[in-house]
């Protein structure tokens, strides 16, 4: 079995609950599974040492997650057009895998989730593009032949799945929103299965 690390932060469960609908699209594929993960909190006041098992939830990733994948998605909600400080304070600390080209060549997307539909939903999947690009990851976004794409009045982008929570982050994925999940997780397993031969 392959398996593809769906490594997201969620604050208030929307981008969570895309990671379990992604997960659930790469094990569709066969020969595919997925490993959910997340990243804890970063303290505003000094850096803090959070316990190794969350109290809910995905475990935290540690460093051989990535290692140990044959494919990645990645998830944060946005933070004022930019992923969420904790996913970027775990990204920070990858140097030792960007040293040794330990993703280099393995496929990647990216998701997340927003409060406002116009609240930088692309400039977050883009900004989380980045570092990947940097560790030489294939990116890979979705087509329109996804036809949720055109008729979507929620979340949803080419870049990469996206989700409108609403101003008080209580809205569930719709049903465009939860296949264009499905459809990146078994985009990406596919992808992952033919690169592998």
């Amino acid at each position: 079995m392959s398996e593809i690390l769906i490594l997201y932060y969620s604050r208030y469960g929307a981008t969570a609950e895309m990671a379990r609908q992604i997960a659930r699209g790469v094990e569709e594929v066969p020969g595919m599974s997925a490993r959910l993960r997340t990243v804890p909190s970063v303290s505003t006041v000094c850096e803090a040492t959070a316990d190794s098992i969350p109290e809910s939830g995905a475990p935290y990733a540690e460093l051989a997650d990535l290692q140990q994948c044959s494919g990645l998605a990645l998830g944060s909600p946005t933070r004022f057009g930019n992923m969420a400080a904790p996913m970027k304070y775990f990204l920070d600390g990858t140097s030792e895998l960007w040293l040794q080209g330990a993703l280099a060549g393995k496929p990647a997307a990216v998701f997340t989730s927003t409060s406002t539909l116009h609240g930088g939903q692309e400039a977050t999947l883009l900004s989380m593009m980045i570092p990947l690009l940097h560790h030489g990851m294939l990116l890979l976004g979705l087509p329109y032949s996804e036809t949720d794409l055109v008729h979507t009045t929620a979340g949803g982008t080419p870049y990469g799945p996206s989700h409108l929570a609403g101003i008080n982050n209580d809205q569930p994925l719709t049903e465009a929103e939860r296949r264009l999940c499905l459809a990146l997780g078994r985009r990406l397993a596919r992808t992952t299965s033919a690169l592998q031969g």
